[in-house]
């Protein structure tokens, strides 16, 4: 059963005979593996009267406590905290098994049951509102939302803040975004820091304002990760912790505030849901990576033709600052026709345009350098088709006007950039756009965003987001490096969709990098980057380097090979911040991507992800001088199967990329 609002759920409960709670044990949701179990009980103060308190839930795994008591609520104007002082009155158990189809992701095909309640609660003064707890258990996580049903004294929804609580068992470790303010691109490092610590800095009360998802591990217990799902009609959640001591080892919701009432975070009608608020809970944490609840956690597709939407590869004129074929940068039509024959030349789908093509402040106007019309007339001679860049601020002023201009020229998709917000006029902005494009053909790229949420399923023609800390950071600054990869592996990549724009083949290691806009290079070997195409998922990857660098290089022909798109991910190990290996089956090849930080490290990979049969091993690995020479290559060819392991061995900041070909 998918409960997507709260009119279905009230005709489901006109039927249903409502089980009363705490006549034998409080409500309860298990997963279907038995391993995941959420509990709802009541908290009493001191002058509680009898039946009422605080609504707070556990979790456990394996029988081990994961989640203490945690407060639940929403701070609704006018009134008290909603949650605080209520009754239960009733529970309503479910079952259901999410079993669809994905495309453009890293899985074609989902099937994940799970196990689900409603909890009904009634607050014990006042007006007596009404809120509603639905909760999940899939083998994978727990995920839970508030429902606010149509009642009477209660019509506007003037939510303030929520009262949601994480109190971790132990002082977990955790690998936080730790971002300045509600206005961000999710641009940053992952640091490491334990729960205390995200409280108590020097000796003094202190906070972080933290971006999801989080990564956190309870040594001997668990791997956790707090996400968020289908974010439609609210606001985005933060997290902190609050307690400002070194004991207090718990995170916090933080709603982002509305732009034109930052008293507010949402406002609307009742019957209202909130975002899911999603736990993942693994023995591993690649097992995170793996997890689809986000999709799972979303609505079906609306696009009813999907035909249409296409993931590949792109050629970008951006990263290397619109260089030509003569060395020198030309930001003309006719020079971006050099990046269309390149796509053409090597099966590339897409050029990405990127911004300058259109006049100041109006995305509907040529600004005389870059003709888009002309661009895209001529890669359809090539079999090319062009995405173009364009700035978030205009878009939700013309994007009424400029999407079916967009559609009569023929351009594919749409690169939106510096959105930088996620209050609730911002998250309806992903959605505005997503079905405005889809009405016209028109596929899309998040940039300067937040982290994805699931969308992907709901409008699949939202290919990808950035929100990372990626490939440009090399046009200026040392921020970019082998250590922050491999982190985003384990913290980022949970989210899904992640376009780091790989691809720099002007590799160097860490003493002799140079940050520079003209003929960027990048950190760590050219293995490595190889590896990000298989590592890091996104359905629209560039090649960011410019056509002179790919021609005839070692390794480039790994770009033209590896997929876009995938049937099922693997990850074979995974330790955030210090090297990752994952495998990816597209059709009967699989791909393998490895990768380290600047320490040096020989992987050893059972291969029994092939299964049966033997396979070819098309294997780009760092070469015996790749320490100080990052542009070599070993390259080679065997024989496997999925019975035997390989011995990688990766240099300093490298990697290894491996095709396994099916032997017929």
């Amino acid at each position: 059963m998918h409960l997507r609002s709260i009119a279905p759920l009230a005709a489901a409960l006109a039927l249903t005979v409502v089980t009363p709670v705490f006549a034998q044990e409080p409500p309860a949701v298990t997963s279907p593996d038995g391993r995941l179990r959420m509990t709802f009980t009541l908290k009493q103060g001191k002058e509680a009267r009898e039946g009422t308190g605080a609504l707070v839930y556990s979790v456990t795994f394996k029988g081990k406590s994961v989640l203490n008591e945690s407060a639940l609520g929403l701070d609704l104007d006018p009134g008290p905290m909603l949650g605080a002082d209520v009754r239960v009155a009733g529970a309503e158990p479910s079952s259901g098994v999410d079993d669809y189809s994905l495309r453009n992701t890293k899985t074609s095909k989902v099937h994940d049951p799970y196990n689900a309640v409603v909890v009904h609660s009634v607050e014990a003064a006042g007006i007596h509102r009404k809120l509603d707890v639905e909760a999940r258990a899939y083998n994978s996580g727990i995920a839970f939302r508030y429902l606010l049903p149509a009642q009477e004294g209660l019509s506007d929804l003037k939510l303030k803040s929520e009262g949601t609580e994480f109190r971790f068992a132990e002082d977990d470790t955790a690998w936080v975004l730790a971002l300045p303010n509600y206005r961000s691109s999710y641009e940053s490092e992952y640091v490491r820091l334990n729960l205390s610590a995200l409280s108590n800095q020097g000796g003094v009360s202190s906070n972080f304002l933290i971006g999801t998802p989080v990564l956190l591990h309870q040594p001997g217990v668990a791997w956790l990760s707090l996400m968020e799902a289908d974010l439609e009609t609210n606001s985005s959640m933060y997290l902190t912790n609050p307690s400002g001591n070194w004991a207090g080892h718990l995170l916090s919701v933080k709603l982002s505030p509305r732009w034109d009432d930052q008293q507010y975070a949402v406002l609307g009608t009742l019957p209202h849901h909130s975002a899911w608020r999603v736990l993942g809970v693994a023995d591993e944490p690649g097992s995170l990576v793996e997890s689809n609840l986000l999709t799972d956690l979303n609505p079906p597709s609306r696009v009813t033709d999907t035909s249409w939407i296409h993931g590949g590869k792109a050629s970008w004129n951006w990263w290397v600052d619109n260089v030509s074929k003569t060395g020198h940068s030309a930001f003309t039509t006719e020079v971006m026709k050099e990046y269309i024959d390149f796509s053409a030349a090597n099966g590339l789908s897409y050029f990405m345009l990127d911004a300058g093509w259109s006049k100041s402040g109006d995305i509907t106007q040529l600004n005389g350098k870059v003709d888009v019309p002309e661009l895209v007339r001529y890669g359809a001679t090539k079999n090319v088709k062009v995405w173009i860049w364009l700035y978030s601020t205009s878009v939700m002023k013309q994007m009424q006007e400029a999407f079916p201009l967009y559609e009569k020229w023929g351009v594919a998709g749409l690169k939106i950039d510096f959105v930088n917000r996620d209050d609730q006029q911002g998250i309806q902005f992903y959605y505005d756009v997503a079905k405005l494009a889809a009405e016209h053909h028109i596929m899309v790229d998040f940039h300067g965003c937040h982290t994805p949420w699931g969308l992907l399923r709901t409008y699949p023609n939202v290919l990808s987001y950035e929100a990372v800390l990626g490939l440009e950071n090399n046009k200026v600054g040392r921020r970019d490096s082998p250590v922050d990869r491999t982190a985003f592996a384990s913290t980022r990549l949970m989210a899904g969709p992640m376009d780091f724009t790989a691809g720099a083949f002007d590799n160097a290691t860490e003493d002799k990098f140079v940050a520079r806009n003209e003929a960027p290079m990048a950190m760590g070997t050219r293995a490595q980057q190889l590896a990000l195409y298989v590592i890091y998922e996104t359905p629209f990857p560039m090649l960011s380097d410019s056509p002179q660098n790919y021609t005839n290089q070692p390794g480039f022909q790994f770009l033209k090979d590896v997929p876009v798109e995938w049937d099922e991910t693997r990850v074979l190990s995974s330790t955030p911040g210090e090297e990752a290996v994952i495998a990816r089956r597209h059709g009967d090849e699989w791909y393998l991507g490895a990768m380290t930080n600047w320490q040096a490290r020989t992987l050893q990979v059972p291969l029994s992800f092939l299964g049966n049969g033997r396979y070819t091993a098309q294997t780009y690995e760092d070469a015996q001088d790749a320490a100080t020479e990052p542009k070599h290559l070993n390259i080679s060819s065997r024989q496997v199967s999925g019975k035997e392991a390989l011995s990688l061995r990766l240099a300093p900041g490298g990697g290894a990329a491996i095709r396994f070909k099916k032997e017929k």
